[in-house]
């Protein structure tokens, strides 16, 4: 899928980042400036959205770990949806999910909150 770029969007209350591309270390600015905008503009709950992203990485998933992490020190509540059965599993394994849950759909996931 190549060059990642992530666009922000607001569904209600909450912020929804459709990350399109892969997510790697390479791919981390533009993925952290969306997060980054999204933050600036006030978004307290957040949803990354996987539906169009097509490879993850360990550098990438380093990425996502260090954005989940930066949101729990600011009272953020992130949601993930789009992710592949692999890469769930692997979110899973690594620890991601217990901060960032994952959820089949956008909407469920919008419901979450």
């Amino acid at each position: 899928m190549g060059e990642t770029e992530p666009t922000i969007r607001v569904q209600g209350d909450v912020t929804v980042i459709d990350i399109k591309g892969d997510v790697t270390a390479q791919t981390a600015v533009p993925i952290e400036d969306a997060y980054r905008r999204a933050s600036q503009a006030g978004a307290t709950k957040i949803v990354l959205c996987f539906d169009q992203t097509g490879y993850i990485n360990s550098g990438g998933i380093g990425v996502l770990i260090s954005i989940v992490a930066e949101s729990r020190k600011k009272g953020q509540a992130v949601r993930l949806t789009g992710l592949t059965a692999h890469f769930q599993k692997i979110f899973t394994m690594v620890g991601l999910t217990k901060y960032a849950r994952a959820f089949p759909s956008e909407d469920a996931a919008l419901k979450d909150f």
